[in-house]
């Protein structure tokens, strides 16, 4: 009994065995004669702008303006054929430029210039760049139109080819038609002739301010003129505040005494006089498009906010402030002026 079971274990054991390898070479088969998954440029993938107007002087960054679709990642993006509309070559718009290019993040935590310098770079990039594994377009701000064709030109033209491993798409006649440099926001100059229009700004906020003749009555925006201007010639990066009454004299600062004058710019070496608020900084202002204390919520512009408050009639403590939310990007030395041309403010308290 003990010979014949051996036997019959001897036989299942290589049926199993035969089993086992067939089992094997048909699963290597299967997986032989499987389609393989291929890299593909989807038909349904497209540029969801097709009109880029950046501002010269500025850079911007166009994100998120590719529908990927049912294109395969990684894929590779190219701008080729960069022209003007009548058909010449763009060389102003592919050549390399000086740029300052920020290799660590900035935060508004930075404590001086100098952290400020270290966390960024110049390097040269084309003017119209393009992100090569996104698509994204950055437009430096090295562009002038001094040798740049802003609006109401026509302006240019690029084409973009778009490739994998499984193929390559092109997409043609994408358009870019630059604006004018604007070196502030609020911005005084028409977009296309870069003439001024106007000479001074509305304030952005203005709230509880009374007037120190008549103290009935809030001041709005239409009482306050705001003008922002740059000395020429310049010799450093600076900005600084003033404040003038109806008359255009000097109000002294510290009569708006609750405001945060050490964390009112991202600035540094403050100087404050009976006149005026001064500041050493980094340009553009703000430095890069996230918020910080120093901008609005968005991070788009800064944003200063000079307050104070006083005991008002029966006692009750008043809050007052008034503001400008603005952007500067070309260097040099600037000033924001803010001009109380029916009646200043009451910064006192009522007896």
């Amino acid at each position: 009994m003990n010979n014949y079971n051996k036997y019959m274990n001897r036989i299942f054991s290589r049926k199993a065995g035969y089993v086992l390898v067939l089992l094997v070479a048909s699963a290597l088969a299967c997986k032989k004669y499987l389609p393989q998954e291929r890299n593909t440029v989807g038909a349904d993938s497209q540029f969801t702008i097709d009109l880029y107007e950046p501002y010269l002087g500025r850079t911007t960054y166009f994100t998120n303006n590719f529908f990927k679709g049912s294109t395969t990642y990684p894929a590779d993006f190219k701008i080729i054929n960069v022209r003007r509309v009548t058909g010449e070559t763009a060389n102003e718009l592919t050549e390399a430029f000086p740029v300052k290019v920020w290799k660590k993040a900035y935060d508004g935590s930075e404590s001086s210039l100098a952290e400020i310098e270290a966390k960024r770079v110049t390097e040269y990039h084309p003017i119209l760049e393009m992100s090569p594994h996104t698509g994204n377009i950055t437009f430096w701000s090295s562009g002038r139109s001094e040798f740049i064709l802003p609006q109401p030109d026509s302006g240019y033209l690029f084409d973009v080819e778009l490739s994998n491993s499984g193929g390559r798409r092109f997409y043609r006649n994408l358009k870019v038609k630059p604006l004018r440099e604007s070196p502030t926001i609020p911005s005084n100059l028409d977009i296309y002739t870069g003439q001024p229009v106007r000479e001074n700004f509305g304030i952005s906020v203005i709230a509880n301010v009374v007037g120190a003749k008549d103290d009935r009555r809030f001041l709005g925006s239409g009482d306050v003129d705001v003008y922002i201007r740059k000395v020429e010639p310049s010799v450093g990066n600076t900005i600084t505040f003033r404040f003038l009454d109806t008359l255009f004299n000097p109000l002294n600062p510290s009569i708006f005494s609750e405001t945060d004058w050490e964390n009112l710019v991202h600035g540094f070496n403050m100087q404050k006089t009976a006149t005026y608020v001064k500041y050493d900084v980094a340009y553009p202002i703000p430095l890069a498009n996230i918020p910080t204390k120093y901008t609005t919520t968005d991070g788009a512009t800064a944003a200063v906010r000079f307050k104070y408050s006083r005991i008002g009639f029966g006692g009750a403590r008043i809050n007052s402030q008034f503001g400008l939310n603005f952007g500067i990007f070309e260097p040099g030395d600037w000033e924001i002026i803010f001009a109380f041309k029916t009646d200043v403010p009451k910064t006192t308290d009522d007896l």
